[in-house]
């Protein structure tokens, strides 16, 4: 069997298509489809250096890479590659070949710090061990059954609150960056992000392909958004968390907790029959929230870390 490592095509749909299947088996509790993959190519902020590699056995796609430079950190020089194989594929070379490709075109771009999800399994860890990277921090992938469960009953607003929307905020969606972009600065995790250019947030965030503002739920304090729950959706029956968070003024006051229930009850009644999110192992707060709604951990991942010299 020949492997060989590729760029993916985003016009091409075998290749969208292909990258979408393999990731559904390798990583299930996370949305992809062949248009958000598309979209992820054509609209990723160029001083990312964003590549999509693909690794082909034969002609059939067995396993992808998306590679890139963390270019909202603070601190410049951090790169990313999340490789992921065909569960029945591994094994046979396409791994390794990603993660060289991958990493040749990281250095190529600058990078000095190296970092890759990777399943916590042993065989994983072994493989990035092999590969000179280090464990780091870890985090969980939740999976609520939106069908078969009991959601929380639905509470009405505190005074001075009000639930809308993120399709109320069609006309203006900026006062929903200026949110996410203080919560996202807030989350913990061993690269930083500092959300500072709209019109990326326009293209990356708000118009996605997964992205849904009709099931995005947001809490208002005084004409200003003070909590929301970003939804995303595969279209069909599965719903995904993007982001929940609180604006420090108002933390404290239950209200990521009330959007987000807004949020799931609202996927329910569109259809959506399983809910996903995902935690950082060191954010109690949010897991405790996730607990309380009946979201179970399905899987654990742990961050990998390659310092260049």
């Amino acid at each position: 069997m020949t492997v060989i490592v590729r760029e993916l095509r985003p016009d091409v749909p075998a290749d969208t298509e292909g990258f979408a299947r393999v990731r559904r088996l390798a990583l299930p509790f996370v949305l992809y489809t062949p248009e958000s993959i598309a979209h992820d190519v054509a609209h990723v902020h160029p001083d990312a250096r964003y590549r999509v590699l693909l690794a082909e056995e034969d002609g059939e796609i067995v396993g992808t890479a998306a590679v890139g430079l963390a270019h909202e950190s603070p601190e410049p020089g951090r790169g990313y590659l999340n490789v992921y194989v065909h569960p029945e594929r591994r094994r046979r070379g396409a791994g390794s070949l990603l993660v060289r490709a991958a990493e040749e075109h990281l250095v190529s771009v600058g990078a000095t710090a190296l970092f890759a999800w990777v399943l916590d399994e042993p065989g994983n860890r072994a493989f990035a061990e092999r590969h000179g990277y280090r464990a780091s921090r870890s985090a969980h992938f939740l999976r609520l059954d939106l069908a078969g469960g009991t959601l929380p009953p639905l509470q009405d607003p505190p005074s001075g609150v009000r639930l809308c929307t993120g399709a109320d905020f069609a006309d203006d969606p900026r006062p929903l960056f200026e949110l996410d972009a203080e919560v996202t600065s807030d989350e913990p995790g061993d690269i930083g992000a500092e959300l500072t250019d709209y019109e990326a947030w326009l293209a990356e965030t708000w118009r996605h392909p997964l992205f849904s503002p009709e099931l995005t739920s947001v809490a208002v304090v005084d004409g200003r958004p003070a909590a929301f729950s970003a939804a995303r959706t595969d279209g069909a029956t599965r719903y995904g968390s993007a982001m929940t968070g609180t604006a420090r003024a108002h933390r404290g006051r239950g209200l990521a907790k009330l959007a987000k229930n807004d949020s799931l009850h609202r996927a329910r009644a569109a259809g959506c029959t399983e809910a996903f999110t995902g935690n950082d192992a060191g954010n109690d707060p949010m897991i405790a929230i996730n607990k309380w709604f009946g979201y179970e951990v399905c899987e654990t991942e742990v961050r990998y870390v390659r310092e260049l010299g």
